[in-house]
């Protein structure tokens, strides 16, 4: 706990406090600057792994009474999982590799360089053992389905605490 607030203050200090002790601008711009800086980055990273995991496709299987899920874990993973936008080298980029989302489960330790490579080789697998696939041609086209499933799900009667 000590290692996380020694680095949350680091990370303040240089982010918030230096610029408003070294720089010219009014503090209220650089609050907006820095709350604007984390609503993009954080929109940003939602809507990746929001398209990676709340699909239409993808499962969301829940533990049985013993705490245990009815698959291991790379079939888990498969089946809970989309990539999306594999197609495009500009995008895989800016994104680190996260639209190879299958691939950065399955293979946590490889450099997501080499995950355009792999998915082939991963998909033809899948094929072979009948455990599925999914992913979605284009980035906009997750996207679209996300939103498919967020209206399912916003449609869905509520059931209230148990």
């Amino acid at each position: 706990m000590l290692k996380v607030i020694f680095w949350k203050l680091v990370y303040f200090s240089y982010v918030l406090l230096l610029p408003l002790l070294l720089t010219s601008f009014a503090p209220w711009i650089v609050i907006v600057a820095f709350l604007s800086m984390h609503f993009v980055t954080g929109f940003c990273i939602s809507i990746v792994f929001q398209t990676a995991h709340v699909m239409p496709d993808a499962s969301f299987p829940l533990p049985d009474n013993a705490g245990k899920l009815e698959n291991e874990r790379l079939v888990h993973q498969l089946a809970t999982t989309c990539n999306f936008a594999p197609r495009s080298r500009l995008f895989s980029w800016l994104i680190g590799g996260l639209n190879f989302q299958i691939e950065h489960h399955l293979f946590p330790h490889i450099s997501h360089v080499h995950y355009r490579r792999l998915a082939p080789i991963v998909k033809k697998t899948t094929e072979e053992f009948g455990i599925p696939y999914y992913s979605y041609p284009t980035f906009f086209s997750a996207l679209q389905s996300h939103g498919t499933m967020l209206r399912k799900l916003g449609s869905m009667p509520y059931k209230g605490a148990h």
